[in-house]
């Protein structure tokens, strides 16, 4: 419940023009909150972001801040053994409440998605990854799939590197953690073994998943087979999948957590982020732009031909 609180605290209650807008260092806080705007902060605070009842409020004493004509304030979300704090401003004459967000640019944001040692698909060395948080059981996930791998790849080739961390829903999709689970032992032997099992398990979702009860079976099949078409040590791939080791695949979700992830797919290109299986159009306008902004010239894309007048009745 405090995580979908603290996510849509993400959102700015009030956009603030900050240039030039920075209070000069000691300038005194105003007095404390009157009983009456602390219980206004709630009221508003409860509303705006519908907060339940049971989750209790807490408001710290104002202090300087950064932006002329607004105090500081940390607002406290307490319940269920857990809490969460979040700075506002308040304006100097109470009035406004405003919530002003920061993003750390010291870094590409890409940086923040560890890929060591996952399987990559295209140029190691493109300008322009794609990241994608995958579920082998989603059936928008493998829509999502062949977009970029029957379209998008053909299109741009070398110019993009394609790479899956897992994020299965394990709730709605019951196998799709043991796929991911035989995926990654095979990608610790071999790269394209991984993607010729991401291929068929994304292709034949329907067929997999028709035995429920036997789907993990079904499923450590088709590694071993695929496994064995790359020359895998059989001994070793067998021993990884009875191990049944989540623990990356674990990492991994906690991760897509932090980066807002609640559905699959979700991709990253380049720091832009989409969710669903969006189309190669949308794709391509996508990483055209990431091309531009890595200073690479973008890849015309034919655009289809009009319907004849009529066609659509």
């Amino acid at each position: 419940m405090l995580n979908k609180i603290a996510i849509f605290l993400n959102v700015f209650l009030v956009f603030l023009t900050i240039s030039s807008l920075a209070q000069s260092p000691g300038t005194p806080a105003s007095p404390a909150l009157s009983p009456e705007v602390m219980r206004r902060i709630q009221t508003e605070v409860r509303a705006h972001y519908n907060v339940p009842s049971q989750v209790e409020i807490a408001i710290s004493e104002p202090k300087s801040g950064e932006i002329n004509g607004y105090d500081q304030i940390t607002i406290t979300f307490s319940g269920g053994g857990q809490s969460s704090s979040h700075d506002f401003l308040i304006s100097r004459d109470r009035l406004t409440l405003a919530r002003l967000e920061k993003f750390d640019i010291s870094k590409d944001f890409m940086s923040k998605i560890n890929v060591n040692g996952r399987p990559v698909r295209g140029n190691a060395g493109a300008k322009v990854t794609i990241v994608n948080f995958d579920d082998f059981q989603c059936p928008f996930c493998s829509r999502m799939h062949a977009t970029l791998f029957q379209d998008v790849m053909k299109t741009y080739g070398d110019r993009v590197r394609v790479i899956y961390k897992d994020y299965p829903l394990a709730e709605i999709h019951p196998w799709a953690t043991r796929a991911a689970v035989d995926a990654n032992c095979l990608a610790a032997q071999n790269n394209d073994a991984y993607w010729d099992f991401a291929d068929y398990i994304h292709e034949k979702q329907k067929e997999v998943g028709r035995d429920a009860a036997g789907a993990a079976a079904s499923i450590d099949r088709i590694a071993a087979d695929l496994g064995g078409k790359r020359k895998v040590d059989t001994q070793k791939l067998n021993a990884c999948i009875a191990k049944g080791d989540e623990t990356a695949i674990r990492a991994s979700m906690a991760e897509a957590d932090k980066l807002g992830v609640d559905s699959t797919p979700t991709t990253f290109i380049n720091g832009v982020r989409t969710s669903g299986a969006i189309s190669e159009a949308v794709m391509s306008e996508i990483i055209n732009r990431a091309l531009v902004l890595a200073g690479e010239e973008p890849v015309p894309v034919e655009k289809p031909a009009p319907s004849p007048p009529g066609a659509n009745r």
